[in-house]
């Protein structure tokens, strides 16, 4: 029998409710409105007194209205069709809803139930099978979307019956198991899971470790992040995060995106939503978001909606991962997740950390990012979740706690810059402050000397030397002047620039250069380090900013041409002619 209770108390979209019977943490409940039905969370439970953090807005709750707890915690429906949706934080379809603005307690359904799927078994009557292994596939959007066994199963089964190749709606028996007791379970293609339990389908064993490709040059060659790795994109408003996302979220190499705009701003996710399904996907030809799950919650949704947003997207990377499928999933802006949990941690009296958000913030922040990771399945194969979250920080203050507390977790910190997004030098990724964590992994070094060069990785620290041997000399230009500082110093300056230019710098709106394969950014790096490594003669200053500006110019214009092509190797050509001009001999 359901637990019922009546609301005793109303703090915003915090309600406190007296109960009669038992609940859990984190299960749903319905306030009963005369025109509506509100959903609910548990987040508190002290004595009689129930706390739950309502995803609607509660105008119009009084208290004595009833209230029913369900039984479950929040969840998610997880099978055929899930690709190409705009969801919000409770997956409800928000293509399905009517009406310019979101009606409160109007819910849908999140996979359609009338689709036909051409369905492909892959396990046969006998197998012996456990939670998550694969019973049959079907084609999503050219995915190979496997049926699992679902993972609420625990023990060993046996595969009783599968049916025939052929087309099947999500909620038809496609196979039958037979529990170590005896008993029959009937197995559809859907299932459920709760969003705040990680799904844990595979196997405890050493990890490799593989570069992620984003085709953004001053990630993949100064700081990569690894395929099932963490990373996070710290900066001011106007630096340039949600163009950076969308370009790693359209290049990176990928099978599946996940993109949770967990507190973006209305306008960034109409853009997702209107830009996403025009964009066509450079690694398929197809669009872009025939590969793509939007979950949307906005910064001016209500807070309990907002933080259960990005739980909900990282159980459907979780799912996906588990099929064998590289999944990237980007969460903008974390900051507001995190003030989301600060908003209701006041509402219910806690003791504040710094900055009143709550005490408990990295931990809860750490556990949600340790929920990414490459794994080893049931069945040998891999499947990984790359997580990268952006923070805005107030001020741009890098020093706050959200900022702080991911710093402690994610291994690769993208901090943008907003002098570099002043002088429109993007993406705003400083190469001073950035780093990752990977390059110090000798299972990096090992995998990345066989992929490019068993030299890169000194390559890049060489790259970063000079980056900040520049940065000194500028600082010194800007006290001393031109005239105040020698000759040579001026050539490690524009030495430096030139990496800056023509490795950092990159234009996600240009066809060429907006996608840099590894190959193409190891070709170049070593031969702008073959530039920095060359003597030059120069009388003063003025020849040394004209003649590099030069090189520079000329460098671009290879980023801007087809790699190896005719107009390509003119340009290289002329390079050649142009550094004959100064070097020492």
């Amino acid at each position: 029998m359901l637990t019922k209770g009546i609301v005793k108390g109303i703090i915003s979209n915090l309600v406190i409710v007296e109960v009669d019977g038992p609940v859990s943490q984190n299960e749903i409940a319905y306030i009963k409105l005369p025109e509506t039905k509100l959903m609910s969370e548990v987040i508190k439970v002290i004595g009689k007194n129930t706390y739950i953090q309502v995803f609607e807005s509660t105008r119009g709750v009084k208290v004595g209205d009833p209230v029913e707890f369900m039984g479950y915690m929040l969840e998610v429906s997880l099978g055929p069709g899930i690709l190409s949706r705009n969801y919000d934080g409770l997956q409800n379809d928000l293509d399905k809803m009517e009406g310019v603005f979101l009606k409160r307690g109007d819910y849908t359904s999140a996979l359609d139930d009338e689709k036909l799927w051409d369905f492909k078994p892959l396990a046969k009557a006998g197998d012996t099978v456990v939670a998550a292994d694969w019973l049959g596939e079907v084609d999503e959007n050219g995915q190979p979307h496997k049926i699992m066994v679902p993972f609420v199963f625990e023990g060993v089964y046996t595969v009783k019956s599968v049916v025939e190749k052929g087309q099947y709606k999500i909620n038809d028996e496609v196979a039958v198991l037979t529990n170590s007791d005896g008993d029959n379970v009937s197995v559809t293609m859907v299932q459920r899971w709760p969003v705040k339990q990680p799904i844990k389908a595979y196997r405890d064993k050493p990890r490799p470790f593989k570069l992620l490709e984003t085709g953004v040059r001053t990630i993949d060659t100064i700081n990569p992040i690894v395929e099932g790795g963490t990373g996070f994109i710290p900066g001011p408003f106007g630096t340039g995060k949600t163009v950076l996302q969308h370009a790693i979220s359209k290049q990176a190499e990928a099978d599946i995106v996940v993109i949770a705009a967990c507190g973006e701003r209305a306008n960034e996710v109409v853009e997702i939503f209107t830009e996403f399904p025009e964009l066509e996907d450079p690694h398929t030809g197809r669009k872009l978001m025939e590969r793509t799950i939007i979950i949307a919650n906005t910064s001016n949704m209500p807070v309990a909606a907002r933080e259960a947003s990005v739980y909900t997207a990282m159980t459907l990377a979780e799912y996906y991962r588990s099929m064998g499928l590289k999944v990237l999933m980007m969460a903008d802006s974390t900051s507001r997740w995190a003030q989301a949990l600060r908003e209701m941690s006041n509402r219910l009296e806690e003791l504040p950390g710094q900055d009143a958000f709550p005490m408990d913030l990295s931990a809860i922040i750490a556990n949600f990012y340790a929920r990414a990771g490459f794994v080893y399945l049931n069945n040998g194969q891999t499947g990984s979740v790359t997580f990268i979250g952006t923070v805005s920080p107030a001020g741009g203050n890098l020093k706050e706690p959200v900022t702080e507390s991911t710093k402690k977790v994610a291994r690769c910190f993208y901090a943008l810059q907003q002098s570099r997004a002043d002088s429109k030098r993007y993406p705003a990724i400083n190469p001073i402050d950035s780093y990752s964590k990977y390059l110090e992994y000798p299972e990096y070094a090992e995998y990345i000397s066989k992929r490019i060069d068993p030299d890169w990785i000194d390559l890049v620290n060489e790259v970063k030397t000079v980056l900040l041997r520049g940065q000194e000399v500028s600082e010194q230009i800007n006290i001393l002047g031109d005239d105040g500082v020698p000759v040579e110093y001026h050539v490690r300056f524009w030495k430096s620039e030139v990496i800056d230019f023509v490795i950092l710098q990159q234009d996600a709106f240009d066809k060429i250069d907006m996608l840099t394969p590894i190959e193409r950014q190891d070709y170049m790096l070593r031969k702008v380090m073959d530039i920095c490594h060359s003597d030059f003669k120069f009388e003063n200053f003025t020849e040394v900013d004209t003649y590099f500006k030069r090189i520079i110019n000329n460098l671009k214009q290879m980023n801007y041409s087809e790699f190896e092509s005719e107009k390509f190797k003119k340009y290289e050509e002329e390079l050649v002619s142009i550094l004959k001009e100064r070097t020492a001999a």
